[in-house]
């Protein structure tokens, strides 16, 4: 039986950009919040090199260390930051009452006030070499890291309407780029498709697919097969790049708050607001179109600020 209960004005779920800002707010306001950090204490920036667009880093900075100064900044406004990762929530439909969230099993926290900020996860091909390089020639976000490889040669993996849209900002960037299909037809939109197969240094490979990420320290080639012909080949590229979607960090949430087909948690236009009061969604959880680490910070600061509002409200009353 769970015998450890604590309660919360502001609980944030998550550590990413979206977690860390809105703690920054959420603590300045004296909401005294508390983070659960989740399996990836820092998110998805922990993962990546040089971060180069964040405003206020003009000589860029690594993303590790990046994160670490969010985590600085809200602990130095009095935020409690735990290690630990939420196994379920009861979430209230009463305006006023407080949301259950059960840590690591064992602990009940009781909150007034929950900030979703658990972000998505990249879905990769699984290679054993792929995570060798993350970092170090593999992304999963030509915006984030395609700077990196201009006037290289790199390969895109997918056949939707992301890999297509990464494909042709890289082509701006990169002296060639290659985009491995794993079927004869792409699932891209047909203005897509065609812009894809307009762009001269572009190179559609249909039917390839992915067996190897070759390199040292960091990425030198792709060996890839064409699955009709059964014939393998090596691409000489400096950067591989992954566009086979995106998963929300969301299936603890998903019995009680409202999301769409692939999981992000629907919010209300213009807010953080979710379908229960007291709860917000914020980052790569709700966001499925732009998923920056700028947006995300933005859409931090909006779930903080709008759990304060709500606290004074039910407070009022």
């Amino acid at each position: 039986m769970n015998t450890e209960i604590e309660k919360t004005n502001c609980l944030i779920i998550g550590s990413g950009p979206a977690g860390y800002t809105a703690a920054i707010y959420a603590a300045r306001a004296d909401l005294k919040p508390i983070i659960i950090q989740g399996l990836e204490p820092g998110g998805q920036l922990t993962t990546t090199t040089d971060v180069e667009n964040f405003p206020g880093y003009p000589d860029g900075i690594m993303g590790p260390e990046m994160m670490e100064e969010f985590k600085k900044q809200a602990e130095r406004f009095g935020t409690d930051i735990r290690w630990g990762m939420v196994t379920s929530t009861k979430f209230s439909s009463e305006k006023g009452s407080w949301h259950e969230v059960v840590v690591d099993n064992k602990k009940t926290i009781l909150a007034k006030t929950v900030i979703i900020a658990t972000g998505a996860s990249a879905k990769y091909l699984g290679l054993e070499s792929e995570s060798k390089f993350m970092g170090s020639g593999v992304s999963a976000c030509a915006i984030c890291d395609g700077f990196f490889y201009k006037g290289q040669d790199v390969a895109v993996v997918g056949g939707g309407d992301s890999a297509a849209e990464e494909a042709t900002y890289l082509a701006k960037l990169c002296k060639k780029v290659y985009l491995l299909v794993r079927k004869d037809t792409m699932r891209a939109s047909k203005i897509m498709q065609n812009r894809v197969a307009n762009i001269s240094n572009l190179e559609l490979l249909y039917n390839h697919e992915a067996l190897e990420v070759i390199g040292e320290k960091t990425v030198t080639g792709v060996r890839v097969i064409n699955n009709k012909e059964n014939k393998e080949k090596i691409l000489d590229v400096t950067g591989f790049f992954l566009a086979i979607g995106h998963k929300p960090n969301t299936d603890v949430f998903q019995a009680q708050l409202e999301t769409n087909e692939v999981g992000y948690i629907i919010t209300k236009p213009d807010s953080s607001l979710t379908n229960m009061p007291g709860v917000f969604a914020s980052g790569d959880a709700q966001d499925h179109v732009y998923r920056q680490a700028v947006t995300a910070a933005g859409s931090g600061c909006m779930a903080a600020l709008d759990a304060e509002k709500y606290l004074a409200e039910i407070e009022s009353q």
